[in-house]
């Protein structure tokens, strides 16, 4: 008993450790975003301008431009990562992700059918479309469940997985249905929303996003036990008194509102769910109580080095952070892939 208990402390130090180390390194990655850019700011310029002492022009640059985005890329690698770890969790399906399965696709197209009606310029726009985007979401996700479940047999994760890349794919084509109807400035927009462009930069998509990131990452938190019991499989789950079903309702609809919510604002950015939730279990474990927490910090120092890399590389044009997420986590699927072969 001893033991056990001795090596429960190791893994905790072990994560609290790790988790340290990545809280550190977005501080420091933060502080080179704010330093990068077409308009250059020395570290100097940033330090009196973040403490009220820079002129108007740094000032604009600073507080108008560069800190909304790199909040929000933060917050959306954090919801999109644990998207991910929640829905490999109630899956058991280590290829499980909201993009793969076709939750990001069903946000999207919600999306793009309030840019066809409505301009995405008015005030209640960001507050808006991360409710619009959890309706799309909620929808597929619904829609993939039925289609996956089969009653004597459960959910099965083979079955759910390949049900959502089908549904992902029926969606995506309806999209691009859509866009050839658009006119030029919508067709414009969504094209860049498409490629995983952040386009929410203001406080006011911070402000969207803000209330789903706290209801949200620290329910995913709080049930942290339930789903270690949940990766035992159902008949033990259920054998240990957990209501397995209900449970896992409530995970999926956290899930679903974290990537809804994600896409309204960042676009269709691909692969985070799925990379960071591995990367995350390698450094600190399986357990959920680890793997959650690090998940987030993983996933938000992963977009946000892929948006400072995407703004700098090519100053001053811009390469779409989705694109180089896709860079890093096209190649580790099908390394994934390949290992579940």
């Amino acid at each position: 008993m001893d033991s056990i208990h001795s090596a429960d402390k190791a893994r905790a130090r072990r994560a609290a450790l790790v988790m340290g180390i990545l809280g550190l390194l977005i501080l420091v990655v933060f502080i080179i975003s704010m330093n990068s850019g077409e308009i250059k700011l020395g570290p100097l310029q940033v330090i009196k301008t973040l403490f009220g002492f820079g002129d108007a022009r740094q000032s604009l640059v600073l507080f108008e431009f560069r800190l909304p985005r790199i909040v929000i890329a933060i917050l959306i690698g954090a919801c999109f990562a644990v998207s991910g770890c929640i829905m490999q969790g109630i899956t058991r399906n280590a290829l499980a992700d909201p993009g793969i399965l076709g939750i990001n696709a069903g946000a999207g197209l919600a999306v793009v059918l309030y840019v066809s009606f409505f301009p995405v310029k008015t005030a209640a726009s960001p507050f808006l479309m991360p409710f619009l985007a959890f309706i799309g979401a909620a929808l597929t996700a619904l829609l993939i469940y039925l289609l996956a479940y089969k009653r004597h047999q459960g959910l099965s994760p083979t079955r759910m997985l390949l049900v959502g890349i089908g549904v992902a794919a029926g969606i995506s084509a309806a999209m691009i249905v859509l866009t050839i109807l658009l006119d030029p400035n919508q067709f414009q927009f969504v094209q860049v929303w498409l490629a995983g462009t952040i386009w929410g930069t203001t406080w006011k998509f911070v402000l969207a996003l803000l209330p789903w990131f706290i209801v949200l990452i620290p329910f995913a938190f709080s049930k942290a036990k339930v789903m270690n019991i949940l990766t035992l499989g159902e008949q033990t789950a259920t054998g240990l008194g957990a209501p397995v079903e209900r449970q896992r309702l409530l995970l999926l609809a956290a899930a679903v509102g974290l990537a809804a919510s994600s896409v309204a604002v960042g676009g269709g950015i691909g692969f985070v769910g799925l990379v960071a939730p591995h990367l995350a279990r390698r450094l600190v474990g399986p357990q959920y109580q680890y793997a959650l927490p690090a998940s987030a910090l993983v996933g938000g120092l992963l977009v946000i080095v892929a948006d400072t890399i995407g703004r700098t590389i090519s100053s001053p044009s811009e390469i779409a952070t989705g694109i180089v997420v896709a860079v890093i986590g096209a190649p580790y699927f099908l390394y994934l892939l390949a290992r579940a072969r």
